[in-house]
């Protein structure tokens, strides 16, 4: 097995690589391209001191990784992605500043509400039916209603 590691060269490295770009392109998740990128890094330390054993190949690819994932997410968080459409998969907050009439009563301030196509809990003040609320929050599957003043 050691014969075998050690015959490892600068070329392993960028077909390493070029493998791990062609699993980040068909399945897109931001995670083996910077792992090809320590590849292929590795691969030109390789080719600058060609005398490297392969235990301090593998701890220069994987300080490389380790390295270069904490850099883009650290990245990541101080820019944080613009979108046109913050809430599209936070269905719940779509309906914040939303009113609706209550079909239903709350009762011990728990509640449901038909909102478009769905039903939704509800969490306020005990209100009758026939009541308009406004959601003002929403946590998870609960919408966070206020009673409105008519």
């Amino acid at each position: 097995m050691d014969a075998i590691l050690s015959g490892i060269d600068y070329w392993h490295w960028w077909i390493l690589a070029g493998i791990l770009l062609i699993f980040e392109i068909s399945a897109p998740s931001f995670f083996f391209l910077w792992l090809a990128i320590a590849a292929a890094i590795t691969g030109f330390v390789l080719l600058a001191m060609p005398d490297l054993g392969w235990q301090y190949q593998a701890m220069t690819f994987s300080g490389l990784s380790i390295a270069s994932i904490a850099a883009f997410r650290r990245y990541r968080r101080s820019r944080p992605m613009v979108t046109d459409q913050p809430t599209l998969n936070r269905r719940g907050e779509q309906y914040v500043g939303r009113t609706f009439t209550l079909t239903e009563p709350i009762i011990n301030n728990n509640g449901v509400i038909r909102v478009d196509d769905s039903t939704w809990r509800i969490n306020g003040a005990d209100l009758p039916a026939g009541s308009t609320v406004k959601v003002v929050g929403a946590q998870g599957v609960m919408l966070q209603v206020e009673a409105l003043e008519k």
